[in-house]
């Protein structure tokens, strides 16, 4: 039972790990890591003035991610299968990312006379797979087949080291043989030696994903929302505030604040994929969280997941909270605390994702 609950956000994202035991903030923790060094995201109180620290906060957000090497054209993306349905289709793509590695994905696209679509780029968890997004190998957060159905185009890769690209890291198939974790490892080490962190490398996968989804003749680029769950969750906050063309974001599990994760002694529960160099010399997540206003965001999270500290959850509702009043749409942000609850992706969480995007990116409230 530890392992499961250790893993959370790290090894075994898609499973429902049961709910985490709470703690005390900073019992247990040493008295040298009470006080850390973390930087305060200052809210102005007025919009202008928030206008202006914005541009400085991604900045600050994107140099964190180190060196993103230029992204290959969409035109560059090869279909190699297509697998019919019943009102819709699922075409598997493949792309290499200009880097280091091809890069295989799937695209659901409804066939109901519609010339463009909202679309959604959706995420998966650690030691997850786009194949169980899609339904190939069904898991919670199988999403594809709700939201076709819907009338949403669906994107979603395989990341770094999950689903067709394990065993395709810096030492091939000798890590897919070992241990989970060694590939992740591996790619962790040799992109900071390179000035990159695999972070960034991660979230540049998506943004070629992203080019792709809006280069498509049945999207329209200007209704495209993110998703995920755990990992899947934290890349879709993050790629909201790096890149504008998200214009609606829904985050299951992983809503987390990084001071109050050490205060529960918790690093544990995350994978060392997204550490990033700086970043709380400035401030925490809520800095990076607060460049998705005055864009719709739902955060959707079990009081129980240790990966997602209650008292970190509480701060980051009143910061962002302030920030979408002060744009003048509090309604945009939401955050849903499921009580006695762990780390799962359920059909209420699922039933709001759906109304969430369907409110922003088919409504009035674009």
């Amino acid at each position: 039972m530890r392992t499961v609950l250790m893993a959370l956000c790290g090894l075994a994202a898609f499973a429902q790990a049961p709910p985490a035991p709470l703690q005390t903030p900073w019992e247990g923790v040493p008295d040298g890591f009470r006080h850390l060094p973390v930087g305060r995201l200052i809210i102005p109180d007025n919009l202008d003035a928030w206008k202006a620290q914005r541009a400085q906060v991604k900045r600050i957000v994107v140099d964190s991610l180190g060196e993103l090497p230029p992204r290959p054209s969409p035109s560059q993306v090869r279909v190699v299968n297509i697998d019919k349905r019943d009102g819709w289709r699922i075409e598997k793509f493949v792309f290499h990312n200009g880097v280091d590695s091809e890069v295989p994905g799937y695209i659901a696209i409804p066939e109901d006379g519609q010339a463009r679509h909202p679309a959604i780029l959706t995420m998966h968890g650690h030691s997850s797979s786009k194949e169980n997004m899609f339904g190939y190998e069904p898991t919670s957060q199988n999403v594809a087949e709700l939201l076709a159905k819907r009338g949403y185009v669906v994107l979603g890769i395989d990341n770094y080291f999950n689903g067709e690209r394990k065993g395709q890291g810096p030492a091939g198939g000798l890590e897919q043989m070992q241990r989970g974790s060694d590939q992740e490892m591996s790619l962790f080490k040799l992109n900071l030696w390179l000035g990159r962190t695999l972070w960034g490398m991660m979230l540049r996968d998506e943004l070629i994903a992203l080019d792709y989804l809006a280069s498509r003749p049945e999207v329209d680029p200007a209704r495209i929302g993110a998703q995920g769950m755990s990992m899947g969750s934290t890349r879709a906050w993050w790629l909201g505030a790096i890149d504008d063309r998200i214009r609606a974001v829904v985050g299951v599990a992983c809503f987390t604040r990084y001071e109050d994760l050490i205060a529960i002694r918790e690093l544990r529960a995350h994978g060392i994929y997204y550490f990033v160099p700086g970043l709380l010399k400035h401030f925490d997540s809520e800095g990076v969280m607060a460049l998705l206003a005055p864009r719709p965001f739902l955060a959707l999270t079990g009081d129980r997941d240790a990966g997602s500290p209650p008292e970190g959850m509480k701060k980051l509702e009143q910061i962002l909270s302030r920030l979408y009043t002060l744009h003048g749409v509090p309604e945009r942000f939401r955050s849903v605390i499921y009580p006695e609850t762990g780390h799962v992706y359920n059909d209420d969480e699922k039933q709001k994702m759906l109304a969430w995007f369907d409110r922003f990116l088919k409504g009035d409230n674009r």
